[in-house]
C-alpha cells in the first residue's frame, strides 16, 4: 500500500483541491475560497473583536494561502493548515497596528439561551467588548491562543498546531492571558460572569486532554 492511499478520504480530497488549485483551475480555488472563507473571517472575528479591516484582513489570508498551496503536502488537514496561516496574518496585524475601541455589532460568542431576550443579547454584546478592551493589554501570542481556546473552543493541542507551538507553550499563554483579564473581572461583574462561563468549559477541555 502507498502513502498515497493510505490517506483518509477527507485528506486526499484536500490535497488533490489544493493540487488543483495551485495549477490554476479557477473552479478548484473557487470552491477552496467558498468552502474556508467562512472559517476565516470567524477565526479572526474571535481573535480581533470588531474591525474595519476583516475583509482586507481575509484577502490577506487567501493571497498567502494561494501563495503557499504549492507547499501544502497533506500533512494536516486542509482547514487546519489555512488556520495556521490565518493565526499568523492576525499576528502580523497586532505588530502593525492597535486595535480599534470595540462596538461589536455580532457576538464573538454564543448566547446559550433558546430565543434570548434583548436584554440578554445586550449583556452579553457588552461583556464581549469588555473581553476584547481586555485582551488589548495582552501580548499578542497569548491573545491569540486565548482567543482560539477560550472563546472559540478549539482545544489545546489543535491550538497548539495552529499556532505552530507547543502545548506547554499553548497551556502557558493561555493562563496568562486570563490571569491579566481577571485582574480586571475583579471590578468588572459582567466580565467576571463571561469568564467564569469560559473557565469551566475551558478547564473542562484541559481535563479531558490531561487523561486522554
Amino acid at each position: 500500500m502507498t502513502a498515497e492511499s493510505a490517506r483518509p478520504a477527507e485528506s486526499q480530497d484536500d490535497l488533490e483541491l489544493a493540487r488543483r488549485s495551485a495549477g490554476g483551475d479557477i473552479a478548484a480555488q473557487r470552491q477552496l475560497f467558498r468552502d474556508q472563507r467562512g472559517r476565516v473571517h470567524r477565526t479572526l472575528y474571535r481573535i480581533l473583536g470588531s474591525n474595519a479591516d476583516m475583509e482586507d484582513l481575509v484577502q490577506d489570508v487567501f493571497l498567502e494561502v494561494f501563495r503557499s498551496l504549492d507547499r501544502y503536502r497533506g500533512e494536516a488537514r486542509l482547514s487546519t493548515w489555512i488556520a495556521r496561516i490565518t493565526a499568523r496574518v492576525a499576528m502580523h496585524y497586532f505588530g502593525r497596528r492597535k486595535p480599534p475601541s470595540y462596538s461589536l455589532d455580532a457576538l464573538p460568542f454564543e448566547v446559550e439561551a433558546a430565543g434570548p431576550s434583548a436584554e440578554q443579547v445586550a449583556l452579553a454584546r457588552e461583556a464581549a467588548r469588555r473581553l476584547y478592551r481586555a485582551l488589548d493589554r495582552v501580548e499578542a501570542a497569548q491573545r491569540v491562543a486565548f482567543a482560539l481556546h477560550v472563546i472559540d473552543g478549539i482545544p489545546l493541542r489543535e491550538v497548539a498546531d495552529i499556532t505552530e507551538s507547543s502545548l506547554v507553550a499553548t497551556k502557558s499563554r493561555v493562563w496568562r492571558a486570563r490571569r491579566e483579564i481577571e485582574k480586571r473581572a475583579r471590578r468588572d461583574p459582567l466580565l467576571a460572569g463571561f469568564l467564569a462561563h469560559a473557565g469551566a468549559d475551558a478547564d473542562a477541555d484541559a481535563e479531558q486532554e490531561e487523561t486522554s
